[in-house]
């Protein structure tokens, strides 16, 4: 299943990984710019596959996932917020790009031996990628348990019907699995109807309608309408148990929500770094903008919601160690607010600082902006995780409420 990387102290696991990134993400980024410009949004650029050989030798290589790596995830936060920095290249050099990494850590869980065989050893070897299909268009998807798209039962068969969208990853025609969550049971406990489904991207019936762009952008990875016109799948590709879907997806959100937070910080980072130097450079009415009061709120301010952000991620993370995730669940839901919420007031301080050069390609500010305010929505909107919290509170017991 390819290299392991051996448990080492957290700071020199970070040097490494920061090595990494100056010595080589960095000066792939302008690399896998001019080859999607030539070749097209959804094309895979060469360049990655030399960072990935890389990243094996340097040790960098499935850091997500405890049983490869032996790191928790306090242990591994650290790192997810470095490859936010450059988040379209670094997670998928390392081997930790979503929704790859929930895919992984699914399959290591609830897979029988030979679906991790098939499925789980080649996403370890980062020689596929998969995708994770449980959005609908036609209801609120927000609420697992309105999922439609029906999975009904032929002898030794299931026959999928329904649409699905906003499936990340099939794009690139290297995802060659999708685990589809659809209703098994419509008489069923609400909890109970759904289930989910290993269907490989080339089985009949299965079409991709289109890519979707975020706010004009187009992931090179794609973020994709599917339809589901009696797609037949064996029943030995069943995940776990039937009515288990729900289960499983509750699993498999828990610790992937760490990693897009962490990452969100990662990107507030090199906005502030960013935003520091055009304060510094710039000149405006005969002074740096680092002199402007104004600023200096900016970059102040932005300090502030990074370390508090940062701190609520890492005990979480801690938290998931030491309770695993559904002992964390008001915590995750926690941070899937505060950290996008926070990586969106600081890139946007940083856009003012840039003037019309943030809104450009010039920079990445704006891409980080639009996939910024993008996981407001991804793995439950901020409403869903407000009432978790809400709910949480509600229950709580004061020392004193007088």
């Amino acid at each position: 299943m390819g290299e392991q990387a051996q448990p080492v102290g957290d700071t020199e696991l970070q040097e490494r990984m920061w090595a990494f990134m100056r010595e080589e993400v960095f000066p792939a980024e302008p690399v896998w710019a001019a080859h999607l410009r030539e070749h097209g949004a959804h094309s895979y650029p060469d360049v990655m596959e030399d960072l990935k050989a890389s990243a094996r030798e340097r040790g960098l290589w499935n850091l997500f996932l405890p049983s490869a790596s032996g790191l928790g995830n306090a242990a591994y936060a650290p790192i997810a917020e470095i490859t936010g920095w450059s988040p379209v290249i670094a997670p998928e050099a390392i081997n930790c790009q979503a929704p790859d990494t929930g895919n992984m850590e699914t399959l290591a869980l609830f897979a029988t031996d030979e679906q991790r065989r098939r499925w789980l050893e080649p996403l370890l070897e980062g020689r596929i990628r998969s995708a994770f299909a449980m959005t609908e268009p036609d209801v609120a998807s927000s609420d697992a348990t309105n999922i439609a798209m029906t999975m009904r039962r032929d002898g030794d068969e299931y026959v999928v019907n329904g649409r699905k969208w906003w499936i990340t990853g099939v794009a690139d025609e290297r995802c060659e699995i999708f685990i589809v969550m659809g209703k098994t049971d419509p008489d069923a406990a609400p909890h109970r109807q759904q289930s989910m489904l290993l269907v490989p991207r080339d089985t009949p019936g299965l079409s991709i309608e289109r890519h979707l762009p975020i706010f004009g952008y187009q992931d090179q990875h794609g973020h994709s309408e599917l339809v589901f016109d009696d797609v037949r799948v064996p029943a030995a590709n069943l995940l776990a148990a039937e009515g288990d879907g729900f289960t499983i997806a509750q699993a498999r959100l828990g610790p992937g929500r760490i990693h897009h937070a962490m990452r969100a910080i990662g990107m507030a980072e090199r906005a502030l770094a960013l935003m520091v130097r055009r304060a510094q450079q710039r000149v405006a009415f005969g002074a740096p903008l680092a002199d402007n009061p104004v600023v200096q709120q900016h970059i102040a301010d932005s300090r502030m919601d990074i370390d508090q952000a940062r701190l609520l991620v890492q005990h979480t993370a801690a938290l998931i160690d030491e309770r695993g995730a559904q002992g964390a669940r008001t915590e995750i839901s926690q941070i899937k607010i505060a950290a996008p919420a926070a990586a969106l007031r600081v890139i946007d301080r940083a856009i003012e600082v840039h003037g019309a050069a943030g809104v450009s390609d010039d920079t990445p500010l704006a891409y980080f902006y639009a996939w910024a305010r993008v996981l407001r929505i991804v793995d439950g909107p901020d409403a869903v995780h407000r009432r978790t919290i809400a709910r949480a509170e509600l229950r709580a017991d004061r020392p004193y409420a007088g």
